[in-house]
C-alpha cells in the first residue's frame, strides 16, 4: 500500500519504521530533517505535503498540536490540496476534539474519509508496534487502515464517529497525568520515610496499586532518567485540551487543574522538554517551609536542597548528605555559603537538587 506519512519525531519515526518493515511504500516530506533509517528503508521523499497526497491511498498526520495538523492539511501545498476522491486521511496526533470535527468536515467534502486515531504508549510503544489506538471516523475507513493499524500498536478500538478518538486520548491523558503525580507523591513519600524507594516500587508492582505507570515512569523516577520519551510540554496541551472542554461542559476536573499546574511549574523551571514522569521534580523541590532567621520577625519561606551523589535515590536526605537552605527569590546564579564553603546553584541546580 502507498502510505504519506508527516511527522517523523520522536513518535512518528519509529511508526514509520514499523510501516516499512510491513512492506508498504512510504512517501514522506524532505524539507525537515529525515532520519536516515526512514531513508535508507526506501522512503520516497517529496518535496511538498500536496505531492505526497497526491502519490499516496492514505496519509498518517503525526504532529505536535492542532495548529499542526490545520497547517499541513490546509496550507498552500497542503495535503488537502493533492487529495483525490476515495483517499483516506488519518491523523494520529493529539488534538483538539472540537477541531478534529471540522477537520474532517473539510476532508469529506472532498470525496475522502477521515479518521482521528490518537496513540497512547510513549517512544517505547511506538518502538515495539504496541501502541493503544483510539479511533474515530467511518468503520469502513476503519477497516481499511486497520491493516497499517496492526503493524503500529496493539490495543486498537474504533471508539465511535469523528472526534470520539481525541476525546478518548484526552482522557487517557488525565488518567495518564494524576497518576504520575500520585506515583511520584507515594514514593518521596517512601523515601522521606527512610524506605528504599526501588524496593518499594518493586512490592507495589505485585499489588493493587500496580500500574504502567509505577513500572515505567517509576523506574525513571528513581534513577532520575527524564530524557523525554513524551514531553511536558506535549502533556501540558493535552491538559489545557481537557480543561477547556470541561468548562464547556460546565465540568470541574479539580484534580486535573492541579497537576496541570504542576506541570506549569516543572516548565517555568526550564522542563519543557523533561519526560512528563520528570514532574516528580516539582514534587521534590517545592517544599517550602516558614521560621524566624537572626533578629527579623518577619518569616520567611525557604527551600531544602541537598547535595547528593549519582547513585541515591529520590531523597538523599537520611543519607548523611549536607543540607542547605535558599530562599526561593534568590536570582538565578546566587553564590550562597553554607558552613563557609561556597556553592553555585541555579534555578534547576542539577547537583544540588536529589532529583536532578
Amino acid at each position: 500500500m502507498k502510505i504519506g506519512f508527516v511527522g517523523l519525531g520522536i513518535m512518528g519515526h519509529p511508526m514509520a519504521l514499523n510501516l516499512i518493515k510491513g512492506g508498504h511504500e512510504l512517501f514522506v516530506y524532505g524539507k525537515r530533517r529525515l532520519p536516515a533509517d526512514v531513508r535508507e528503508g526506501g522512503a520516497t521523499v517529496c518535496d511538498t505535503l500536496k505531492a505526497i497526497a497526491e502519490r499516496s491511498e492514505i496519509v498518517i498526520l503525526m504532529v505536535p498540536d492542532t495548529p499542526d495538523v490545520r497547517s499541513v492539511l490546509f496550507d498552500p501545498d497542503g495535503v488537502a490540496e493533492g487529495l483525490s476522491p476515495g483517499k483516506v486521511v488519518v491523523d494520529m496526533s493529539s488534538i483538539s476534539p472540537i477541531e478534529t470535527k471540522l477537520f474532517a468536515g473539510e476532508i469529506n467534502k472532498k470525496g475522502c474519509e477521515y479518521l482521528d486515531a490518537p496513540v497512547s504508549g510513549g517512544e517505547v510503544g511506538a518502538k515495539a508496534a504496541s501502541l493503544t489506538i483510539m479511533v474515530g471516523g467511518p468503520e469502513a475507513a476503519f477497516a481499511k487502515v486497520m491493516p497499517l493499524f496492526e503493524l503500529m500498536g496493539k490495543n486498537i478500538t474504533l471508539v465511535g464517529g469523528n472526534g470520539d478518538g481525541q476525546t478518548t486520548k484526552v482522557a487517557n491523558q488525565i488518567i495518564v497525568a494524576l497518576t504520575i503525580e500520585a506515583v511520584g507523591e507515594a514514593l518521596l513519600f517512601a523515601a522521606r520515610a527512610g524506605a528504599d524507594p526501588a524496593k518499594v516500587r518493586e512490592a507495589l508492582m505485585g499489588g493493587f496499586a500496580s500500574s504502567r505507570i509505577l513500572e515505567v515512569h517509576g523506574e525513571r523516577m528513581i534513577k532520575r532518567t527524564f530524557d523525554p520519551g513524551f514531553r511536558i510540554e506535549l502533556h501540558q496541551k493535552d491538559l489545557n485540551l481537557a480543561l477547556q472542554g470541561a468548562r464547556a461542559l460546565s465540568l470541574s476536573l479539580p484534580n486535573t487543574a492541579t497537576t496541570q499546574e504542576l506541570f506549569n511549574a516543572a516548565a517555568a523551571l526550564g522542563g519543557k522538554g523533561w519526560d512528563h514522569s520528570g514532574l516528580v521534580r516539582v514534587t521534590r523541590w517545592v517544599r517550602p517551609h516558614s521560621r524566624h532567621r537572626g533578629s527579623c520577625r518577619e518569616k520567611h519561606r525557604y527551600y531544602n536542597f541537598h547535595t547528593t551523589t549519582r547513585d541515591q535515590t529520590l531523597d538523599p536526605g537520611n543519607a548523611g548528605t549536607r543540607s542547605m537552605e535558599v530562599r526561593p527569590q534568590e536570582r538565578p546564579q546566587t553564590e550562597v555559603s553554607c558552613k563557609s564553603k561556597k556553592m553555585r546553584w541555579s534555578y534547576m541546580p542539577v547537583n544540588v537538587c536529589p532529583y536532578l
